[in-house]
């Protein structure tokens, strides 16, 4: 593998090695070399700016949650001309909360959510990176409600004045990867789909998914078959009915001994102006900044995995509603 120490069989080898080191191995200075100087980070919460954020949230996370573990589901992946790499690495992690820390004194509660990161790699560091967190399952998990947890948040942060503000795609910062994925057919078949679905064509997740598709979905969700997974795209696109879709990026990988599969990051940026998954419209504007895996088999999809940040979303409808 072009331009990585020898340790790494592969690039899932080196995602999958470097996050055990540094969560569960606690080799939290290992970030100084994994993580480039100066690497934007870019959640739905907003962006941050070096490898002395990540590692100060690191230290916090393993505080509150000693017992953090996280296992490695899937790693898709892309190589690009300039030997860099993208992966796509999509993690189920489990925690206790313990320690006190941002959710408040220990509850001894336990959460079980995903996280993808989209991470840019050359030369065996890792300088660019998009990650979604299903913040909204934690949040659930704990026994809050998304909601109130925002407007907590809010308040914690100094109020409305003064509050962090989430991701907008006019807050983004070059970090040097500008590569749009790969041309694999089954990348290109999910953001088909995904672009589909978008456009209000529902009917497509009856003709094209799995009978049997299991999704997981923001807020700690589990649909299984066509007419669940329908309502929770139904849910989130009727929140935002005017917002414009976009396909920022796109991976798709077969073989392996794994089935045929894609990663697909993506964005809704409109208002708030439908009734759906956020409740009552508001017209705030809302940018969604959404990572989602799929896995195809014989009768079609027949996996998705699909996530965004509730929280995030919440916290831009509040700012702008002042019912924080």
């Amino acid at each position: 593998m072009t331009g990585f120490a020898g340790k790494w069989a592969d690039l899932p080898d080196y995602i999958i090695g470097i996050t055990r080191e540094i969560w569960e191995d606690r080799g939290i200075e290992t970030l100084n070399r994994y993580y480039a100087p100066d690497i934007p980070v870019r959640s739905p919460m907003g962006v941050s700016r070096g490898n002395q954020g990540v590692i100060a949230a690191t230290m916090a996370t393993c505080h509150e949650f000693p017992d953090r573990q996280l296992y490695a589901e899937d790693v898709i992946w892309s190589q690009h001309a300039d030997d860099g790499y993208l992966s796509s690495h999509r993690l189920l992690t489990t925690a206790t909360h313990t320690q006190d820390g941002q959710f408040g004194p220990a509850t001894g509660r336990q959460w079980t959510v995903r996280v993808i990161a989209d991470c840019a790699v050359r030369g065996d560091q890792i300088h660019d990176e998009w990650l979604v967190r299903d913040y909204g399952g934690m949040v659930r998990q704990m026994g809050l409600e998304p909601r109130a947890f925002a407007a907590q948040l809010i308040h914690d942060e100094g109020g409305p004045d003064h509050a962090g503000r989430p991701f907008l795609p006019e807050h983004d910062v070059d970090g040097g990867y500008h590569g749009r994925g790969n041309d694999n057919p089954w990348g290109a078949r999910y953001a088909e789909s995904l672009n589909r679905v978008m456009a209000k064509d529902f009917n497509h997740i009856i003709a094209d998914y799995d009978r049997a598709v299991i999704g997981e979905y923001a807020g700690a969700q589990t649909a299984i078959g066509r007419d669940a997974v329908c309502r929770f795209w139904l849910g989130l696109r009727s929140a935002f009915p005017d917002a414009d879709f976009r396909i920022h990026h796109q991976i798709g990988m077969d073989g392996g001994m794994l089935s045929p599969r894609a990663a697909v990051r993506w964005s809704l940026d409109g208002t708030h102006s439908g009734w759906g998954a956020f409740g009552r419209p508001t017209g705030a504007r809302v940018h969604v900044f959404g990572i989602s895996h799929a896995e195809f088999g014989p009768w079609g999809l027949r996996r998705e995995y699909a996530f965004f940040d509730e929280i995030a979303i919440w916290k831009q409808i509040l700012l702008q509603t002042g019912d924080s």
